[in-house]
């Protein structure tokens, strides 16, 4: 058998099941299921001793995982995920323009997590989750649950409304300096706050703005159907567009670009930011939020 990669168990506040604790440690094999399969197969190793999925970690144990020679190898995710904010329960990462956040894919943010976040010591620790979504063409900002019980108090923290999210977008044509949009989305009431920060003459588009965006609700495209409703839709949408207005070939120009919340846990106010992508500075010369 080939050695494959090899986890350090950092100090635990108590011992957990091997099984509960394992979800996420390897790159290679990041699900339960897949851990289980490897198990049987007597592949993992703890302090050199085959592994069982009902042993005890205690903290500073060597846990091995082998590939067996006769075996298909593994196939590893390489992606690297920029990590503004990490601790024990939640971090909060960058998703860049053309990937998806989860789904069916092999390469997607969540299945990337695990490889590029800190496994969590507390006892709860599970798989790193994507609390909510961003659009495969959108780029910014994307808060993660660490344990079970992150991933509970997060979620409700959405559902209350009490993480504020500021978009930035680039919009075709002329606009009011600022606004409310409140056009129903899937029958339901959706809300978002505009404002132009800056205007430049486009030969092809007209004008060119820099928006700032509140969403007050969550809907599925909600920014993009909001803009587009106004005449006004986002550079490079290929959904929601006026007809000979489409932009090719540089991707959609919608970024989130903060997130501010108060932690569920330390109850310390949480502010990250992530500078707009250089495609816009390119528009707009350099300029910062």
């Amino acid at each position: 058998m080939q050695l494959i990669e090899t986890h350090i168990v950092e100090k635990l506040e108590k011992p957990i099941r091997f099984q509960e604790y394992s979800v996420g440690i390897f790159n290679t094999i990041p699900t339960k299921s897949g851990i289980k399969k490897a198990i049987k197969k007597g592949l993992i190793f703890i302090e050199g001793s085959l592994a069982t999925t009902s042993k005890y970690i205690c903290g500073g144990e060597k846990i091995e995982l082998f590939e067996s020679e006769n075996s298909s190898t593994f196939e590893r995710l390489k992606l690297n995920i920029e990590v503004l904010f990490e601790d024990e329960t939640l971090a909060v990462v960058y998703k860049p323009a053309g990937i998806l956040v989860s789904g069916n894919k092999f390469v997607t943010i969540a299945n990337g997590l695990a490889q590029n976040l800190k496994k969590s010591t507390l006892a709860d620790a599970v798989k790193p989750q994507p609390i909510h979504r961003l659009d495969y063409p959108t780029s910014g900002l994307l808060l993660i649950g660490k344990t079970s019980t992150a991933i509970t108090a997060l979620g409700k923290l959405f559902k209350e409304k009490e993480i504020q999210k500021t978009y930035f977008a680039v919009t075709i044509g002329k606009m009011n300096s600022e606004g409310t949009i409140k056009l129903p989305i899937d029958k339901k009431e959706s809300k978002t706050n505009f404002k132009v920060l800056h205007t430049v003459i486009s030969e092809r588009f007209e004008f060119l703005n820099l928006v700032k965006l509140s969403p007050k609700t969550g809907r599925k495209h909600q920014l993009r159907k909001h803009l587009f409703s106004l005449g006004n839709p986002i550079l490079g949408d290929k959904e929601y567009f006026l007809e000979g207005k489409v932009l090719n070939g540089k991707g959609l120009y919608l970024h989130a670009a903060t997130l501010d919340f108060v932690h569920p846990f330390t109850k310390k106010t949480i502010s990250i930011s992530k500078e707009l992508p250089k495609k816009f500075n390119k528009i707009f010369n350099e300029l910062s939020f």
